[in-house]
């Protein structure tokens, strides 16, 4: 009695001082002052300290929000809590991220504050794609409940009343013995009445009374356990996104998070302790390639009776963020998704090897395909990358579906599904492309290594799409536009980046979502309506086609951007202004848009002639280039006409010595053997004049009238504008110094 009154005094009196309190229990020879002095230590001011210890009971011990300079004590250690979204993630008190500024610990951990934009992407986009995989399951269930059973039960009531004749009794029935199966065979041939089954003399065998649970069980309707939904962090690291997942998506139900170095999964483990998660979150210390590969194998190895591989094993997401590379997790993780639309989400630092044109090589041995070098080079990054996932895929028959790729800052992260479908692999041929770049204008052509076209069938009205052989390269060896080296890119992927539906869904969760909990939705609002945007709509397949086919076969008809001010640059004038060049494009009749990866870029379906033409006519009325500074033979002094505005002057010059020398004879005879071809000529032009007159609104229209109204004024600016949109965070600066993918973490 007097110890504890003594123990509440004592704890009453320190709470009101600059002490912590360590916990522990008196035993029965214990002194309370002894334990007092032994537990009572100074503490830090103004620093909130909270003491737990790695319980071996496996009790679960209070979370506490990280707020300040909050501190908490695990086994004897001092960590500081990083709040992100819903979770909190321990970083040692005396850690500090090493960076370019200047020395510093070494960090232990890979923790990066700049890449949040990447985890509130994520977790938007699969909490966009869990909410429509529960939809179809709810939309399946219900029609199971419309008709219960399906069509197996109903085709088991016809036979049991004789309105249908079995064709393979073998697979129907469920009877162990032979004369069980005599017994069925005469149920198939007399009808009897389904009510009366169950009061039948014989009674069931096993194999019997379990499809009847089964069925009274489908009938009773869905079980109260939670669909299986499983994420697999690959490369966890700290694992914060397997926190967040775990917080912040409801529908989760497993999520394994994976590290090759024992200090990340130990930092795993005691992060999900911290953060209540621990009977949600499988912490796995393992190579993530042989974590996927075992998986696969224990799938392969458990088949069905058709001899399919198992499911079971397989994750409904894959999320692979490495530090660099995906290249050698790819194989890997498109077999280890399900092929049911499973959801993959890759991430690629390596920018200089993707996007850079210095180390060809080294892009062509990780991804097999080669970039190029212009303003553009992003964009052919994120192509390469799915290039090189869907052809990964393709080998084990799998087909991908990008549903969102973006370029961030200095990495990429594509979101695709997985799915299934040989029919689909067939026209990746069709989607594949090589591009052929300009080294002196940056113009380019595209050319598919498989020709794709549509067909009629020889059976039957309808069409259908024919893969064959492409032709030769649509280019030469120089461009046609300034006669500049043209130069290889890729292969890489030629159908559409995004999934127009998949953006929207996740834009329609952002007016609902947390401002605490998605510290970046400003940002993300803004890049995922640029990306919804910038889907220009190509011409679609004429003829009677199947909607699935040619849905498979879309490509993207206009995959790159274009830059005004580069423009500019190659003509050596100033550069135009974005309203005048949208609104030139416009009055053309062509549509622009702007691109996710870089600020001041447009997508236009215009070719490259109308777009070289209206910088031409800009140079000419608003702003004129010194010829003097234009060099003979370079890009600007054949883009500008200088080349045949000599050409010109010199078949002058001939023209007019030539006359000389021939005299006023040679005119006059010139003369009287012109005059019936000028007559001749009169008559044609007033039959084309009729023809033109005929053709009515749509010859007025053309390119070629539009050209000669084209104005650079204040109207055609107002023309670019756009009206009616909110201003959106679209493209992010660098918010701090040193601002980047930081250094690899060195744990052990």
């Amino acid at each position: 009695m007097f110890a504890s009154q003594s123990l509440r005094t004592l704890l009453h009196s320190t709470a009101r001082s600059n002490w912590r309190v360590s916990p522990t229990r008196l035993t029965p020879g214990s002194n309370i002052w002894s334990a007092s002095q032994q537990y009572l230590v100074p503490a830090a001011p103004s620093v909130y300290r909270r003491h737990m210890t790695m319980a071996s009971n496996g009790e679960k011990e209070a979370t506490a929000a990280a707020t300040g300079d909050e501190i908490f004590t695990y086994d004897g250690k001092d960590y500081k809590g990083v709040r992100e979204g819903k979770a909190t993630i321990l970083v040692p008190a005396s850690a500090v991220s090493s960076g370019k500024g200047g020395a510093a610990a070494v960090q232990q951990v890979f923790y990066n504050p700049i890449q949040q934009f990447n985890r509130d992407l994520s977790v938007l986009a699969i909490r966009a794609h869990g909410e429509e995989l529960m939809e179809k399951r709810q939309e399946m269930l219900e029609k199971r409940k419309a008709n219960p059973g399906g069509k197996r039960r109903d085709k088991k009531r016809r036979r049991q009343q004789g309105d249908e004749v079995t064709e393979r009794p073998a697979k129907v029935q469920v009877s162990e013995g032979e004369d069980g199966a005599v017994q069925a065979t005469e149920t198939a041939q007399a009808p009897v009445d389904v009510n009366q089954e169950a009061t039948e003399a014989n009674e069931p065998t096993e194999a019997a009374k379990e499809s009847e649970t089964k069925e009274t069980k489908e009938e009773a309707g869905p079980s109260e356990t939670p669909p299986k939904f499983t994420i697999l962090d690959a490369l966890s690291a700290s694992g914060l996104r397997a926190l967040r997942y775990s917080h912040e998506l409801p529908f989760v139900t497993s999520v394994t998070a994976n590290d090759l170095t024992k200090s990340a999964a130990e930092s795993i483990k005691l992060n999900a302790k911290h953060n209540g998660l621990e009977d949600k979150i499988q912490v796995t210390h393992d190579d993530a390639i042989a974590h996927m590969y075992r998986r696969i194998a224990d799938d392969l190895s458990d088949r069905d009776a058709r001899g399919k591989p198992g499911k079971k094993n397989k994750y409904n997401v894959i999320d692979l963020d490495p530090y660099g590379t995906a290249s050698p997790f790819l194989d890997a993780a498109v077999q280890a998704v399900r092929d049911d639309g499973g959801l993959l989400c890759v991430t690629c630092t390596d920018a200089s090897h993707w996007a850079g044109h210095c180390y060809a090589e080294k892009s062509f041995s990780l991804y097999g395909g080669v970039p190029i070098r212009g303003p553009h080079t992003h964009e052919v990054g994120l192509r390469i990358i799915l290039q090189s996932i869907a052809s990964a895929a393709a080998r084990h028959g799998l087909h991908i579906e990008p549903v969102l790729s973006l370029s961030i800052d200095f990495y990429c992260r594509l979101w695709v599904r997985v799915r299934q479908n040989p029919s689909a692999i067939s026209f990746l041929g069709g989607k594949t492309m090589l591009m052929y770049q300009c080294s002196g204008c940056s113009s380019w052509e595209t050319q598919s290594l498989v020709r794709t076209k549509v067909a009629s069938k020889k059976k039957g009205s309808g069409h259908f799409f024919k893969h064959g052989l492409a032709q030769a390269p649509p280019t030469d060896q120089n461009c046609r536009h300034c006669d500049s080296k043209m130069h290889i890119a890729g292969p890489m992927y030629g159908g559409p980046l995004h999934n127009a539906d998949f953006v929207q869904r996740m834009l329609d969760l952002l007016p609902t979502a947390d401002k605490a909990v998605y510290g970046t939705l400003p940002r993300i609002e803004g890049m995922l309506t640029t990306a919804l945007e910038e889907l220009l709509p190509g011409p679609e397949p004429q003829g009677d086609l199947d909607p699935k086919d040619v849905e498979m076969a879309k490509i993207d008809h206009y995959p790159f951007f274009v830059l005004p001010s580069f423009l500019a640059g190659t003509l050596n004038s100033q550069s135009i202004p974005e309203a005048l060049f949208r609104g030139a494009l416009s009055h053309l009749g062509y549509r622009a848009t702007r691109s996710h990866c870089k600020p001041g870029s447009i997508k236009t379906d215009a070719p490259w002639d109308t777009i070289w033409f209206i910088m031409r006519e800009y140079v000419r009325q608003k702003a004129p280039v010194r010829l003097d500074r234009v060099k003979p033979g370079s890009p600007a002094y054949k883009l500008l006409g200088l080349d045949k505005a000599e050409e010109g002057k010199a078949k002058a010059v001939e023209t007019v010595e030539g006359e000389t020398k021939n005299g006023e004879a040679q005119e006059s005879k010139e003369t009287a053997e012109k005059q019936p071809a000028v007559q001749e000529v009169e008559m044609k032009e007033v039959e084309a004049q009729e023809g033109e007159a005929q053709e009515g609104e749509e010859q007025l229209s053309s390119e070629a009238e539009l050209r000669k109204t084209l104005v650079f004024n204040d109207a055609l600016a107002r023309l670019g504008r756009e009206r009616g949109q909110r201003k959106l965070v679209r493209y992010q600066f660098n918010p701090e110094k040193n601002w980047g993918p930081m250094t690899r973490a060195a744990g052990k």
